[in-house]
Parts: C-alpha cells; structure tokens; sequence
C-alpha cells in the first residue's frame, strides 16, 4: 500500500530538513541509487579516492558511509515498526569511515543499491498509522517514523550534492 509520506519534520529531529526542503523523502530514497551511479560515472575511477577537500572525504568515502548508513537505516526502519517506541542507537561515523581507504567505490555503491532496493520496497507497505509510530533519538528525542524517513531523504541530498561538486570538479 503506498502512503503519502509528506515532509514534517524541521532541523531539530531531522539535521538533514533543510537540504530536503519541499522535495517528497519517498521520491528522493527511491531515485538516490539512480543518481549515485551517475555521479560516479561522471567523476571516473581515476578520481573516486582524491579528497574533495583537505580533510574532506572522497567520493570513495562517501559511497562507502552511504552504503553503511543504508544498513544502519535498513535496521532503524525495521525496529522502528517492530517495536514500542523503539531507541535508535546512533554511531560514530568518522570511527566507521577509518576503514573506508581499503574499502572499493563499487563494492560500497553495489551494498548501497541492494540494500536501498530492499528499504523502498518494504516503504511501500509501510501505512499512515506506522508513519505516526514513535521513536527516540538519543541525541535529537522523540520522532516519528516518517522523520526516520525524511531524515534518509535528506542524508541522501547532503551528500549528492557533495559528490555533485567533486564531479563538476572532474569534469
């Protein structure tokens, strides 16, 4: 059964509002991978691993910590439906990225877009009821699961637009 899943949440339970704006979180999660594999064509293997900035993360790295975080989302959403006002454990993702150097572009862009895959399809059935169900942030408190949603939304522009500026850059 697909639901409307319009935007509600604001900067204080969903960090990444602003860079969703008025753009639908369902529409962006499910072009996402569509949008990854065209970035990464356009910056090129040659450039994957080259910092976007000193001290910045690479292309690389980033499609590294997205296919992470499309794990740690896949777990959330599922939690989030299987239990009473389910606690998410947050992560350290600069602790995760210290081993994104050994890692490869597109093993991390293939984990990303199997996983997304799965994540849309159980989106799907999700209902407006679960989308109101509650749960708890540690560090930004109580939401709802569709701000688990529009925050995956928003994760996923932040980050396009990263890798936007390293393939124009490229180009």
């Amino acid at each position: 059964m697909a639901t409307n899943m319009t935007n509600t949440t604001n900067t204080t339970t969903n960090p990444y509002a602003d860079a969703l704006d008025t753009r639908e979180a369902r529409d962006v999660v499910e072009t996402t991978a569509l949008e990854l594999h065209r970035l990464a064509g356009r910056i090129g293997s040659g450039r994957m691993t080259e910092p976007r900035a000193p001290g910045k993360w690479s292309a690389r790295d980033i499609l590294c910590h997205l296919a992470d975080c499309e794990i740690v989302f896949a777990y959330r959403l599922r939690q989030a439906l299987a239990e009473d006002h389910h606690h998410i454990q947050p992560f350290d993702q600069d602790l995760w990225a210290v081993s994104y150097g050994a890692r490869d572009a597109n093993a991390a862009l293939a984990t990303f877009e199997a996983v997304r895959g799965w994540n849309v399809a159980f989106l799907k059935t999700v209902t407006p009821a679960q989308l109101a169900r509650p749960v708890t942030h540690p560090e930004r408190g109580t939401m709802t699961f569709q701000t688990l949603v529009e925050t995956i939304g928003g994760h996923d522009l932040h980050h396009l637009k990263q890798l936007e500026q390293i393939a124009v850059r490229s180009a």
